[in-house]
């Protein structure tokens, strides 16, 4: 499609003379723009992907794939061998009775939160892997009887509680009697402190032995939910339809992972959307930059043109020469910018520390993006993307002005020279 000739006389536009430095300057900063739109993209993009993969996957991992739960104020009796039933669906790895309740979770320093107490046996917790494998202090070997609890590092850094103070739990569920109901008050010993990669469980979250969260919840051999863990848990329909008919009659229903975390799901996809429209047009400003720098490429060689049609250079040659330099001006700035992209992305966690220690800021509020860290997941299809958004963007540009260049009459343009 290029010839020799046109690729020689391309190159020979691109590389800048004495007293021509000035559009080869603009044709840089065009370079360096559609490089920089690109692999901020390329950034965006990634750590938008990162905190959807993250997100669902620490999610999954503290709750179940499908959730079994009663309904307002009841109970789930007879909830082992319901448990065992479950486990014999196709799919299903584990199923994991819990009792939950809210209450207020109180400190002898005076401070206060509300808080969920999760019941859970000991075998069960250690096999919840995102907590039994993140105890910062403590062990699960004293998560038994009927005064020890574990809580989140959140909760323990807010209060100043380490291993052995104890923990208050107050439950508006109390006892009736002539003067109002009387909420129930315990104190608990703190036995471990984990770290469950999730803000609002280190913040929110404690847990107690089972058979102490039935006493306190005044719920004796009972549980108020089952969580069942996938063998796969994108194949829930597996799954789905022989747990309907085992539920059927019961006063429980059922949830999976997906209608739980739609709306979190959904806000991020959506704003990793509107992320790559608005920093698009990042890559759209310098595209323009090529079509300005073009141009003033194509006015300042008038007379050279009219020199290559006068001795015989077609105008389809004369158009490829200039589409030659804009492409080489929009192709090298997207592969750099892809590379930059990507290298950032791949050291990012490094960057991140590196501007907090020389900043002593941070970076990232966990409070506020319920991680704990800056993720980032290089989602290839996101940088095809990308890549053809800045390739096309870029060559577009060159059409006009090397239109123009091919349309450009010998006799106007030597007319005065």
């Amino acid at each position: 499609m290029f010839g020799a000739f046109e690729r020689t006389v391309a190159g020979r536009y691109l590389r800048a003379r004495k007293g021509e430095r000035f559009v080869s300057i603009i044709a840089i900063f065009s370079l360096v723009g559609i490089a920089l739109g690109v692999a901020t993209l390329i950034v965006v993009t990634s750590v938008m992907s990162g905190f959807q993969v993250e997100l669902v996957s620490r999610i999954l991992g503290v709750n179940g794939h499908i959730t079994v739960d009663a309904y307002a104020g009841q109970k789930i009796d007879g909830y082992e061998a319901l448990a065992n039933q479950i486990k014999g669906l196709p799919n299903v790895a584990s199923a994991t009775p819990v009792l939950d309740g809210q209450v207020l979770l109180s400190t002898q320093n005076g401070g206060a939160r509300g808080g969920l107490v999760r019941g859970i046996t000991q075998q069960d917790l250690r096999a919840l892997h995102p907590i039994s494998d993140h105890l910062v202090a403590g062990s699960l070997a004293n998560f038994q009887g009927d005064d020890a609890i574990l809580i989140g590092v959140g909760i323990a850094a807010s209060y100043r509680l380490r291993v052995g103070d104890s923990l208050t739990l107050i439950s508006p569920e109390g006892a009736a009697t002539a003067f109002g109901t009387i909420p129930r008050v315990r104190a608990y010993k703190i036995v471990g402190i984990f770290d469950a990669g999730l803000n609002d469980y280190n913040t929110g979250v404690v847990f107690l032995p089972l058979p102490a969260a039935q006493i306190f919840f005044q719920k004796p051999n009972a549980v108020t939910g089952i969580e069942i863990r996938l063998v796969n848990p994108d194949d829930i329909g597996v799954t789905a339809r022989p747990l309907t008919q085992l539920l059927h009659g019961r006063p429980v229903y059922a949830r999976d992972w997906r209608h739980a975390n739609d709306t979190i799901v959904g806000v991020l996809q959506v704003q990793k959307d509107t992320m790559f429209i608005v920093l698009g047009m990042i890559v759209l400003v310098a595209a323009f930059n090529v079509v300005s720098s073009l141009i003033m490429l194509v006015k300042d060689k008038r007379a050279d043109i009219a020199i290559l049609r006068t001795i015989g250079a077609s105008s389809g040659a004369v158009m490829r020469i200039f589409l030659m330099c804009g492409a080489f001006v929009g192709v090298s700035g997207t592969l750099i910018g892809t590379v930059i992209g990507i290298v950032f992305c791949r050291n990012i966690h490094a960057i991140q520390h590196f501007v907090e220690h020389v900043t002593g800021g941070q970076v990232f509020d966990a409070s506020a993006f319920m991680l704990t860290e800056l993720p980032n997941t290089i989602d290839w299809g996101d940088v095809v993307k990308v890549v053809i958004l800045g390739l096309v963007l870029s060559l577009l540009a060159t059409l006009y002005p090397s239109w123009r260049a091919a349309r450009t009459d010998p006799v106007e343009a030597l007319r005065y020279e």
